[in-house]
């Protein structure tokens, strides 16, 4: 499995192109800013995208989606909880006063997805989990040893909960229940920050331990 991180825009979030080595197909997870920078890196991993994947739709991990969609003729899914929330729009007026951001207006979503899930594409197998907490729609793919967490996981950190439509207990229970139970060697992928394991997190995630 290819995966590549690009740490862009003025929030540092991570998009990942996720690709097969056999059948060039790919898959982009949070397209967040620098639609360009995303497609150069597509062309150069010689991909072709047929599925763009949001874990959430705060601003920070979709603002290049319609660009990106465009660009690529790709189908875009997202958990079907982020499409009938008004607290989405709320959130993106505020990022935008705050740090001069734009949300371009997103597209419709071609697949609504669920927790349990799967997207299936050639070779590449992913488990939807539904992770509410940062976002009432939240979720991780699991699959190939790996788990793309967004904002629920961070390495050393777990995703903040002082937005509208947050819950604190509603994160713990999702990372417990949902992340946790993975083997410790499970690779994370997060939504900000560097890559790390479920194992480490288990053992130094300072808001995890007793």
């Amino acid at each position: 499995m290819i995966v590549r991180r690009l740490e862009l825009g003025p929030f540092l979030s991570n998009c990942y192109i996720v690709g097969s080595q056999t059948t060039k197909q790919g898959i982009i997870i949070d397209p967040g800013a620098d639609a360009k920078v995303i497609l150069d890196n597509v062309n150069q991993l010689g991909l072709t995208i047929p599925l763009i994947v949001a874990t959430h739709a705060h601003i920070d991990h979709v603002g290049a989606l319609q660009s990106v969609k465009q660009a690529t003729k790709a189908e875009f899914a997202i958990h079907e909880a982020e499409t009938h929330s008004k607290v989405l729009e709320k959130l993106a007026q505020v990022f935008g006063r705050v740090m001069g951001a734009s949300l371009e207006s997103l597209p419709e979503p071609d697949r609504l997805l669920r927790g349990g899930d799967s997207i299936d594409l050639g070779d590449l197998h992913f488990l939807v989990l539904h992770t509410p907490g940062h976002s009432p729609g939240g979720i991780c793919l699991l699959g190939h040893g790996a788990v793309f967490c967004g904002d629920t996981l961070f390495n050393y950190s777990i995703g903040r909960t002082d937005f509208p439509g947050c819950s604190s207990s509603q994160l713990m229970n999702s990372i417990h229940t949902k992340l946790m139970i993975l083997p410790d060697e499970t690779k994370v992928f997060p939504g900000h920050g560097p890559e790390t394991t479920i194992g480490f997190e288990r053992k130094w995630n300072p808001f995890l331990r007793d």
